[in-house]
């Protein structure tokens, strides 16, 4: 197999970075960058001069991540910054988002597709109001993995009681949430300890460095391999000589496997056919799964357009108009009860109306607060919605893919709300 093969099979893992201001987030992606060997080396000598023009003893490697200059200027992250990297073993996509409270939606955003959340602690500070909402919205969002690392060990002498006691206090937390795979780590973004190279400052720890959990986590379950769903993006009839009959449908696999010969149903039609072929890139496939994307034909002739569903005859999603969603609100003008406004759920698009607000969640306490039920920006809530047409859905908890929607704006075409079906 060439190289360029190899890298493109290579799995990927995509995680964000949260965690409260100034707890080192960009830094700690600088060092995975630098000390695994994926930055150039003017990129390098670039944020060293940098670094020495604004007075820091050390190359600050939070540049690295930083975009915009106003983030620069503050040394604070305002948008969400994805950087790509990759290392022998897997490639990766990191979202770092930012901290501050009124930058809650952009969390929501970077870590919508992510595998794994990291959620950083200041060892000095402790677990803070941001950690728990951090946690609450990595669980609301069914990250499958959260790796908690307690930073700037160096600053308390990398004393193993104040990581210990950080570790008791999230697990306490952690226990009213939905959360599958906890992990630890105590790191120094600043000076590298267990980020990509063993500490030598803390031999107490015995887990493993930052950058080898994220080469070997398992993530190939993180995936929804039972319940087929295969999203009709497009219909391809290239109308020509050679492929003259040809008709597929073009789509991301939201999740199942698929193979020639299986028994499907489309919705909404609810026609059966029989699945003739998978192909990708001209290559004929005896299986395909969740997140491939895909080309596949029926033996059958049947209308089929781009919002169609493509199941299982005997597995099939929710049919329905009303939805239950928990809604994470992404813009200043406040969710209007009542309100119109259009959806997308996979491939599919409709106009909704809002019909009820059950509650507004207090993020910190995880209490339901009944009695103030306005939502604002960066607000979580639990409302109904109603659609002009069915959707097919499953439970966010049981399919990511198929159970999150987004709302939008119909004047402005803003993208406003969030939710993940309930």
């Amino acid at each position: 197999m060439s190289d360029k093969n190899a890298y493109l099979d290579m799995e990927l893992l995509r995680f964000t970075t949260a965690g409260s201001v100034d707890d080192g987030k960009s830094t700690l992606i600088g060092r995975l960058l630098y000390d695994s060997k994926s930055i150039f080396e003017d990129q390098y000598e670039a944020i060293e001069l940098s670094s020495k023009k604004k007075g820091d003893e050390n190359v600050n490697l939070a540049l690295l991540t930083d975009g915009l200059r106003a983030e620069r200027e503050q040394g604070i992250t305002i948008d969400v910054a994805y950087r790509y990297f990759a290392t022998p073993k897997r490639k990766f996509i990191i979202a770092d988002t930012p901290g501050h409270i009124q930058y809650t939606r952009n969390m929501v955003t970077g870590a919508s597709t992510a595998n794994l959340a990291i959620i950083l602690i200041d060892a000095r500070r402790g677990v803070q109001e941001q950690t728990h909402r951090h946690t609450f919205i990595a669980s609301l969002l069914g990250i499958p993995h959260i790796v908690f690392c307690v930073n700037k060990m160096d600053l308390v002498d990398y004393d193993e009681a104040v990581y210990e006691e950080i570790k008791k206090e999230v697990e306490l937390f952690s226990t009213k949430l939905k959360v599958g795979d906890i992990r630890f780590i105590p790191i120094s973004a600043l000076k590298g300890d267990n980020v990509v190279n063993k500490s030598e400052y803390m031999p107490w720890y015995q887990g493993s460095t930052l950058l080898y959990l994220l080469e070997t986590i398992h993530i190939g379950s993180d995936y929804n391999h039972v319940d087929c769903r295969f999203p009709v993006q497009g219909v391809i009839r290239p109308q020509s000589d050679r492929y003259h009959d040809f008709r597929g449908y073009a789509g991301r696999i939201a999740s199942g496997v698929f193979k020639p010969g299986d028994k499907v149903a489309v919705l909404p039609s609810g026609f059966t056919s029989t699945i003739k072929s998978i192909e990708m890139m001209g290559e004929q496939y005896d299986e395909a799964y969740a997140p491939m994307s895909v080309t596949m034909t029926l033996e059958d002739e049947i209308d089929i357009s781009r919002g169609d569903m493509i199941v299982r005859e005997n597995n099939q999603p929710v049919i329905s108009q009303d939805i239950d969603l928990m809604l994470c609100w992404l813009n200043e003008r406040s969710l209007t009860l009542g309100g119109k406004y259009t959806i997308r759920h996979t491939s599919n698009e409709a106009r909704c109306m809002v019909k009820e607000v059950n509650y507004r969640m207090d993020i910190n306490t995880l209490h339901r607060i009944e009695d103030d039920k306005s939502i604002g920006m960066n607000d979580i809530g639990r409302v109904k919605i109603r659609t002009t047409k069915p959707l097919f859905f499953d439970r966010y908890e049981r399919n990511r893919e198929t159970g999150s929607v987004i709302l939008i704006d119909e004047q402005t075409n803003e993208t406003v709300g969030a939710g993940m079906i309930i």
